[in-house]
């Protein structure tokens, strides 16, 4: 006769398996929990299972997905962390088990009108911090076990993971779309000049905080920006477009770059408190023959100029924008920009590495850029300095004032 306590083993591994197949690695996160809560109900023998994710700004959990509870998901019901049976998961992050359904533990209506009799419920947890309730359901008096518990444990564990990815996937191809709307696709085409740019991506998911922008003024003058928000993602990105169209719009009022910078400094600190931000703004004159420009905790521009030897722009550099300090009234250098003259913007990614202080990499680049077109600065520059892997972001904007014809 076959020990009942290797039956019970073989029994329960097939329920282990059940949930941890990797055929579900497969799935989208939306047909995964469709599919887990199909088999939970299967292996637990249960009449409803539903997951319920937490919105962390309202602090409320959110009905998202249902098995037997279908109505939950289409009434978009909700409950505060602490209330009723979910709640209470979500505030002990323990798991809850109800043996007897009374309207004094179960706030939910849609649980009480379909007369559900017993409750167990566990948290969900994505690395290490909760984001949701995934509990099950009998029209039946039942008493769930210490190995029920434990089952339903690991299939919320695995929900997690989905949804884990499932924001992850989110957030990085909505910040990835952001992105690619706000680099420009094409640098403008400005008589006596040309230009080139460079943007490569220092961290996994291929999103940064790093811009340039080019656009031209009225008044005929052509502003130039390069600039880095810190962190990645959509949180990155989302800033940088804010930022990014701040300074368009400054930039429409300010013949001065500090003064727009000054603006924006104010913005920044107002509207997205504790984000530091660094930016480099420089104007072109309409005849092209002088650069007005300002830098905000931004490294300095390199400037070659024909039969001289290239040299970091002569400007101070005054506080990053965003650290909520009133700082002293920010300056700004102008200097010549004769023809055949080449002004390289950068952000520190392509000077800036690991054991090695960033004097190093600036004077590199300083013997990098030569008076040429600007392609070729551009492809020499990122040949010699550019990583296969960067740790930061590279952005790079190369402007070169054409020869005067003879």
């Amino acid at each position: 006769m076959a020990d009942p306590g290797l039956i019970q083993d073989d029994e329960r591994l097939r329920r282990i398996e059940a949930v941890t197949d990797a055929t579900l690695s497969r799935l989208d996160a939306a047909d995964l929990f469709d599919e887990l809560l199909d088999r939970v109900r299967d292996l637990l023998d249960v009449d409803t299972a539903a997951i319920l994710l937490l919105d962390t700004h309202a602090q409320q959990l959110v009905a998202t997905a249902a098995k037997g509870l279908e109505e939950e998901v289409r009434r978009g019901f909700r409950v505060s962390v602490g209330r009723g049976f979910a709640g209470r998961i979500a505030l002990t992050r323990q798991p809850v088990v109800i043996e007897e359904v009374t309207p004094d533990v179960v706030v939910n209506p849609i649980l009480l009108a379909m007369g559900l009799r017993s409750l167990l419920g566990v948290p969900m947890f994505a690395r290490g911090e909760l984001i949701g309730v995934l509990h099950v359901g009998t029209l039946r008096h039942r008493r769930f076990t210490t190995d029920d518990v434990r089952l339903l444990q690991l299939v919320a564990d695995r929900a997690s993971q989905a949804n884990l990815a499932r924001s992850h996937n989110l957030d990085h191809n909505a910040a990835l779309a952001l992105q690619r709307s706000l680099l420009p696709t094409q640098l403008p085409d400005v008589p006596g000049l040309e230009m080139a740019a460079r943007y490569v991506p220092g961290h996994v998911a291929g999103i940064g905080g790093d811009w340039y922008d080019v656009f031209t003024l009225p008044s005929g003058w052509l502003g130039l920006v390069i600039g880095d928000v810190s962190g990645h993602g959509l949180q990155a990105a989302v800033i940088m477009g804010r930022v990014r169209s701040a300074l368009r719009a400054y930039a429409l009022v300010c013949d001065d770059p500090a003064e727009a910078l000054t603006l924006l400094d104010r913005k920044v600190g107002h509207f997205e408190a504790g984000n530091l931000t660094t930016a480099l703004y420089a104007m072109i004159s309409p005849d092209r023959t002088r650069v007005r420009l300002s830098a905000a905790g931004h490294l300095r521009p390199v400037l070659a100029v024909p039969d001289q030897p290239a040299a970091p722009v002569p400007v101070h550099v005054d506080p990053p924008l965003g650290t909520g300090r009133r700082p002293p009234a920010r300056k700004h250098a102008e200097v010549d920009f004769p023809p055949g003259a080449v002004l390289v913007c950068f952000t520190d990614g392509l000077v800036e590495r690991r054991r090695e202080v960033i004097d190093v990499g600036l004077g590199q680049l300083v013997e990098l850029v030569r008076p040429a077109p600007a392609e070729e600065v551009c492809a020499t520059v990122m040949g010699a300095l550019g990583t296969e892997q960067p740790t930061d972001d590279i952005a790079l904007l190369v402007v070169h004032r054409l020869p005067t014809p003879p």
